[in-house]
């Protein structure tokens, strides 16, 4: 059955206040919500939980005899109509049953609700010796790492307070040099300077003393005029003669460029015919001793060096794995070469280190790819190698000669991919040959650079443009001092390949002296004397007065000259320079003296 309340027919607008326990004094279902409340509080007191709840109880029970007492008000049926006896009786059920919901006890959800209590309390304690010591272990740590923070940031202090001072002390020293300098420049400007002003105050007080001795003032005024009036004059002819002069000067000198450059350009190619007709000649001779004309050997390296870049290098560079294991043992040999020394010892354990990367004895032999990419960069570590050591100490030349010469012996293909790395670092001084105006297909070099760069040229290592001809002479006959070496060693098992035989110097020194256009750069005469200083004293036991009419005609050339007025080298300081010491070399050979 469904019961409801009337409204009320109070006139008055103020309504109670809203009851906030049920009607029935039941428990609301917001009670469960208030567990977790009643839980925390309980932590603080347990008799004042008890007598909350025996107060709660109480109310619900008062609240249920104030419903009895006001279930008529609650009816919704009207006055003037009476209940029947079995609504009242519903009623009255219902309201003892109410009565007797409110009053029950149940000792289980009180044993329930106590040992809930005692559990959190117990975990609670717990809680907090665990972060008790939690805390204090934190602590602990954060004060050792504070400690450790200090030390370390003192010591970053330190080592900055040290290096600031070092600095301090560099740029103080710097600025005294400087300020020396500065003042020493200053006085000497100061000193040229009053020289010059008391030797034009001299002059002038002496001209104009015998002037007003001679005329009179307005004389001396009238004479002055005339005076810079003719001086302006003189000064406009003496111009525009020494205009003419220089006009007519260069144009003599443009001519006689043009002359003398057609004059050499019909020279070089009457030399260059008959240097053709003579190879044509020795065609036959050539191909018996196995000799070939130096066009040939520029062609064969620049093929070789093109084939490399192009062909291996390349596969092994697109190759993921494959370069990845190339740059493996690259990074064996660099260390290994640059760990080189005098000792004998030390010199067959490198080579040999060296031949078993290339060639492992323990395990299958390299793929053919990266074994020829393998072999390029021994060939460049060597000639790197031989540009910064030996140019500061010529006799380093010998160790990385007889490496090359293990490797020359025992790798295949290694000497012509060896021969073409040192074309390319050195230009067509190895063979030795003009770099020609196109490469070897016959087609002519996309730019000036390319050209520059097929020579052998580098950039400079102590500026931002090409190196100079000091750098660029240093460093090529570094690495030739090591090609010279390596002739003069001699194989014990088996020949070597012609380009590293003993005869090629004399091949090399017979190109060198019989090509003018060789002979006009600065760099020959330091070739020159790198290859008798290391070749001369052999040469000699090898080929004898031949040899003697060959160091006979150096001598000629960095005296007399190769030509009228051309002396070897050109009129260049480094030339001049270069010639002194082939002079040096070519006594000792005479002497039977070891440079």
């Amino acid at each position: 059955m469904r019961f409801s309340a009337p409204r009320s027919v109070s006139p008055s607008p103020v309504r109670g206040k809203l009851r906030k326990s049920s009607t029935f004094g039941l428990q609301s279902d917001s009670d469960s919500e208030d567990y977790d409340s009643e839980l925390d509080s309980s932590f603080n007191s347990d008799t004042d939980d008890d007598a909350i709840s025996i107060a709660s109880a109480s109310s619900s029970s008062s609240s249920s005899f104030s419903l009895v007492s006001d279930i008529n008000k609650l009816s919704l049926r009207p006055r003037h109509i009476a209940r029947t006896p079995l609504e009242q009786r519903e009623i009255e059920d219902t309201v003892s049953a109410i009565r007797l919901r409110t009053r029950y006890h149940d000792p289980y959800e009180e044993w329930e609700k106590q040992t809930r209590k005692d559990a959190f309390k117990t975990a609670r304690k717990d809680l907090l010796t665990t972060q008790t010591h939690l805390y204090e272990e934190q602590e602990r740590i954060h004060t050792d790492e504070e400690k450790q923070r200090a030390a370390q940031s003192a010591q970053c202090v330190a080592e900055v307070h040290d290096h600031l001072n070092a600095f301090r002390k560099q740029i103080q020293e710097t600025e005294s040099k400087l300020k020396e300098s500065w003042k020493i420049r200053d006085k000497q400007l100061w000193d040229r300077i009053e020289a010059v002003i008391k030797l034009e105050e001299d002059k002038l007080a002496k001209r104009l003393e015998e002037e007003r001795k001679v005329k009179a003032e307005e004389e001396r005024k009238r004479n002055e005029a005339e005076l810079k009036r003719r001086l302006a004059e003189e000064k406009r002819l003496q111009e525009e003669a020494e205009k003419k002069r220089a006009e007519e000067e260069e144009k003599r000198l443009q001519e006689e460029k043009e002359q003398q450059e057609k004059e050499e350009e019909e020279k070089q190619k009457k030399m260059e015919e008959e240097r053709n007709k003579r190879l044509e000649e020795e065609a036959e001779l050539r191909m018996m001793l196995k000799s070939s004309p130096p066009d040939d050997d520029w062609r064969v390296a620049r093929t070789n060096l093109q084939n490399l870049k192009s062909g291996p290098m390349h596969y092994v560079k697109e190759t993921k794995e494959l370069k990845a294991e190339w740059g493996r043992l690259r990074r064996q040999i660099i260390p290994k070469v640059g760990q080189l020394t005098n000792d004998p010892q030390a010199i067959s354990r490198i080579s040999q280190q060296l031949v078993e990367i290339a060639k492992p004895s323990n395990g299958p032999p390299l793929e053919s790819s990266i074994y020829i990419a393998l072999c390029s960069s021994l060939a460049k570590a060597i000639l790197l190698q031989a540009e910064t050591e030996v140019t500061a100490e010529k006799r380093s030349a010998g160790p990385l000669a007889q490496v090359a010469f293990t490797l020359l012996d025992t790798l295949e293909y290694f000497p012509s991919i060896f021969y073409a790395k040192l074309v390319q670092r050195c230009g067509g001084w190895p063979i030795p040959f003009v770099v020609p105006g196109h490469d070897v297909d016959e087609i002519p070099w996309n730019s000036r650079d390319d050209r520059v760069k097929a020579s052998g040229v580098r950039r400079s290592t102590s500026g931002d443009g090409l190196e100079s001809t000091e750098e660029y002479s240093n460093r090529v006959s570094a690495v030739m001092r090591v090609y010279f070496h390596i002739l003069k060693i001699r194989p014990m098992n088996k020949p070597l390949d012609p380009l590293f035989q003993l005869p090629r110097c004399w091949t090399w020194f017979a190109r060198m002296t019989g090509d003018t256009r060789l002979l006009r750069d600065p760099v020959a005469p330091q070739l020159l004397y790198t290859g008798l200083e290391v070749l001369g004293l052999e040469a000699v036991n090898v080929w004898g007065q031949q040899w003697i009419k060959m160091l006979a005609l150096i001598h000629e050339g960095i005296t007399t000259g190769y030509e009228k007025d051309k002396l070897i080298g050109g009129d260049s300081a480094e030339g001049a320079a270069a010639r002194t010491r082939v002079m040096v070399a070519l006594e000792n050979i005479m002497n039977g003296v070891q440079s």
